[in-house]
């Protein structure tokens, strides 16, 4: 890209500063180079930073909405020289400097040592278009964020173009985009935290230390191509607290429907059968599902429903091949019969052969080529392997096109459609100077302000991929309003989180919190049995556990290749015992997925969440996050990663020196206690399990290993499934003799899993040990108005601990036995 730098300097402020915890400065260059900085305190922990100018106007239809200002109860105190304000929030100490350029500086009252700053006199700088941001780098810090990007997690001293394309195939180390735009970047320490979010849709570059200058030394430096910088800045004492503020900017996750956290099936190829028809195809695999006692609560329906029946056989957006699927309605209802939902894929493109493209032309539906004053024509996906064809991209800013998208979603709403997976969402777009309509009620106000720049460029594509979420997501929900919508969406943006549900776990820190990977792989080879039950061992500890793919074949790229849970008989016991467990900790995942839409707290952690005082967790290996992971509070996972290997290298993080640590407890043979804050190697045949580390003091709500019904939901899908969800017990983990009179705590949240207007009930386990007993009391609050199905409470131990249980309040317990996996068990009556 072209490099037009411009430094404006000579920053004078243009507002009285008084009390006001804010700076205001104007710098009156040539050439109609006069440039705005602002820097304003919102809340205690978050700032706002704007760099603009007329020719450089703020983001057009910002990913989030200006908070208000909200310091009530906030100490708060100033001090100023001729070219610096120094603004007291709290607990942080906010500076700002314009002798040269303007330096912001942020760090904790009483601590010299910034956590955050500008680079002096290159600070904020106009490049071309667009902007360039530089700040300090600190080389030793971990770098998480940006939505997602190739491994490792720690982005320091890499470089990453913040845009987004149909990765397909990708590189896991070295593959740059992929799907998402998430201008967050974070900057993690021992001592604190600071994360840098701009609001705008456009393209840049982040070089997070990547570019070393003898003059400028290490630095960072966000690029931005088109028009000015709003930035936020969000400050906290660990990555716990910045995630969950930057959440109360963005917007909280939304709350998934509990269906959504099985097992959900897909593969290309059964939707794009012609011999046998899909519909055909589909209902033998729902078949042997039941066959081999499988539990599958949705199933991901790839784009071949929709290819034209005749030629051109291409991609038709909201339309049946009824050849393969003649009776659609009919074959919902018989997927729903069998208890499995179902998901459509959805394009945001079509070819001129769609019955709708001439509809969309006269409604202005399209991007329009200024040069032609004709749609914005480009290369598309049209069918297949990487079959091209040319079309256009919905213009989601067009009035029309954007109750076009909402209408078809609801024609398949109609068919019985459960949720919606909006796919190739990227908007890779080849022309900046491509036109919008912004006739679209959602950006008409934004619009009015942006009268002389309606390119593409400065709103961003990524605007985009995100008008069309809140497309699918309020066709759903004005259509069936009472219940959750569920939107699966490949792309992402920052703005408007409570929306799409993306698909990769890098986007946990970003408010984006159901996620996870296609498990076996998208494309590329298909896995040994060694690999695929390895990965679906890992996988049933991320939010979203699915098996989907789209395998190129030799024989038929038209359809593919899939992955079953069954195409190893030598392991598909041990695969249908994995997925069994997944349903059996659903309680545990859905409690996570609440906590996500309740507090922000990403099920899936680094390693050093919670423990940032345990110098481990900051060493190279850790930080590059690869090999072990939390699931929630309580399981620390550790995968293995080679072919062969029975042994996972796991490190134990200790809390800090004067909070005593209990340690952890291996979940598996031969279940070893362990201490905390060492490398331990833990056995982990690949027949038997990955490496699973429990807590010490912790506790995982459990159900039955099948698919269940939650009373409240009417759901066609739930009323088919015959088990209801009417067992509890909860997995304990007390030290192996006293616990030195330390009570452990834990509790969960449970509702009815469906509904939009939440009742949810909370449910607290507490225990405690000594040597020949465990003490168990156990309260919940049902004053909500959820009532689950079930009442008393299992109780039981690690493998191994044979101590009795008794109540701490005198209620009866009662001994129930051994349990299949040899654990003692107890039944508190409730």
């Amino acid at each position: 890209m072209p490099q037009k730098e411009y430094c404006p300097k000579g920053y004078q402020q243009t507002q009285a500063q008084e009390s006001s915890p804010a700076v205001f400065l104007h710098s009156e260059g040539t050439k109609g180079r006069s440039f705005d900085f602002s820097f304003e305190a919102v809340r205690e922990n978050l700032f706002r930073v704007t760099f603009t100018s007329p020719s450089h106007p703020p983001p057009p239809y910002p990913s989030v909405t200006k908070p208000k200002t909200s310091l009530n109860g906030i100490e708060v105190a100033t001090s100023s020289s001729p070219s610096q304000i120094d603004i007291e929030v709290g607990d942080v100490k906010a500076a700002v400097n314009w002798e040269n350029t303007p330096v912001v500086s942020l760090s904790w009252k009483g601590d010299s040592k910034p956590l955050y700053r500008d680079l002096p006199l290159r600070s904020y700088v106009i490049d071309g278009d667009g902007i360039a941001h530089y700040t300090e780098h600190d080389r030793k810090a971990l770098h998480v964020g940006l939505g997602e990007k190739s491994a490792p997690m720690d982005l320091t001293n890499r470089h990453f173009q913040l845009s987004a394309t149909d990765s397909f195939g990708y590189d896991v180390y070295n593959t740059d985009p992929l799907y998402k735009h998430i201008p967050l970047l974070i900057k993690a320490t021992p001592a604190g935290c600071v994360a840098i979010f701009s609001t705008t849709h456009a393209r840049g570059t982040w070089s997070v230390g990547s570019e070393v200058d003898g003059l400028w030394g290490h630095f960072k430096v966000y690029r931005q191509d088109f028009g000015g910088l709003e930035q936020y800045l969000i400050v906290g004492r660990t990555l716990r607290e910045v995630v969950r503020s930057y959440a109360e900017l963005v917007g909280f996750p939304l709350a998934v429907p509990r269906w959504a956290y099985g097992y959900i099936s897909g593969g290309y190829r059964y939707s794009a059968m012609d011999e046998p028809p899909a519909h055909q195809a589909l209902m033998e695999f729902a078949d042997k599902l039941k066959e081999h006692d499988i539990p599958c609560s949705a199933h991901q329906m790839s784009s071949g429903y929709s290819i034209a029946e005749h030629e051109p056989k291409v991609r038709t957006v909201f339309t049946w091949n009824r050849y393969r699927f003649p009776d659609p309605e009919r074959w919902i209802a018989e997927y729903h019969s069998r208890g499995i939902r179902l998901l459509t894929n959805i394009k945001p493109f079509t070819l001129a052969s769609h019955p709708d493209f001439q509809k969309l032309i006269d409604g202005n539906g399209f991007f329009k080529d200024p040069e032609t004053g004709e749609p914005g024509y480009m290369r598309l996906w049209s069918a297949g392997g990487g079959t091209g064809g040319d079309g256009c991209h919905v213009d989601f800013t067009s009035a029309v096109a954007f109750k076009w998208w909402y209408n078809g979603v609801q024609f398949l709403k109609r068919s019985g459609i459960d949720g919606m997976w909006n796919d190739n969402n990227e908007y890779t777009l080849p022309n900046d100077d491509w036109q919008l309509a912004l006739d679209e009620p959602t950006v008409a106000e934004a619009a009015k302000k942006q009268t002389d720049n309606n390119t593409v460029g400065l709103w961003g594509r990524a605007m985009h991929t995100e008008l069309m979420g809140k497309a699918s997501h309020d066709a759903l929900r004005d259509l069936e309003p009472n219940v959750r919508p569920f939107v699966l969406t490949r792309s992402a943006t920052a703005g408007k989180s409570t929306m799409p549900q993306p698909e990769h776990p890098e986007t946990s820190l970003t408010s984006r919190q159901c996620e996870g990977h296609d498990i076996g792989g998208f494309e590329g080879p298909q896995p040994s049995p060694e690999l695929l039950l390895r990965w679906i061992q890992l996988g049933i500890y991320s939010p979203r556990f699915a098996i989907n793919c789209f395998k190129t074949s030799p024989n038929n790229n038209e359809v593919g290749e899939v992955i079953e849970p069954w195409m190893y008989p030598e392991v598909t016991p041990q695969v249908r015992a994995t997925i069994k467990r997944r349903y059996e900790i659903l309680p545990y995942i859905y409690n996570l997925g609440l906590e996500s839409h309740f507090y922000a707290s990403p099920p899936q952690r680094w390693v050093g969440w919670g423990y940032e005082s345990d110098p481990e967790v900051w060493s190279k290996k850790l930080k590059r996050g690869e090999e072990q992971f939390w699931f929630g509070e309580t399981i620390l996972v550790g995968g293995v990663y080679e072919p062969g290997v029975n042994v996972a290298k796991v490190y134990l993080p200790r809390k800090a020196g004067d909070e005593f640590d209990y340690g952890f407890v291996n979940m598996n043979a031969p279940y070893t206690y362990y201490a905390s804050g060492q490398w331990v190697e833990v056995p982990s045949k690949w027949k038997e399990s990955i490496a699973l580390l429990a807590k010490i003091g912790g506790a995982i709500p459990v159900g039955k290993s099948v698919q269940t019904r939650v009373p409240g939901d009417e759901t066609a899908a739930s009323l088919a499934i015959t088990e209801l969800d009417d067992y509890r017990g909860v997995e304990i983990f007390p030290p192996r003799s006293t616990s030195h009179g330390t009570v452990f705590t834990t509790s969960w949240m449970e509702d009815d899993g469906i509904s939009v207007e939440q009742k949810v009930s909370k449910y607290t386990i507490r225990y405690e040990s000594t040597e020949d007993r465990v003490i168990v009391g156990f309260t919940k609050d049902e004053s909500s108005g959820f009532v689950p199905a079930w009442n008393d409470l299992d109780i039981i131990l690690h493998n191994g601990d044979t101590r009795r249980v008794i109540a701490d309040n005198g209620r009866a317990v009662e001994y129930k036995g051994t349990d299949s996996r040899g654990r003692e068990v107890y039944t508190l009556r409730c």
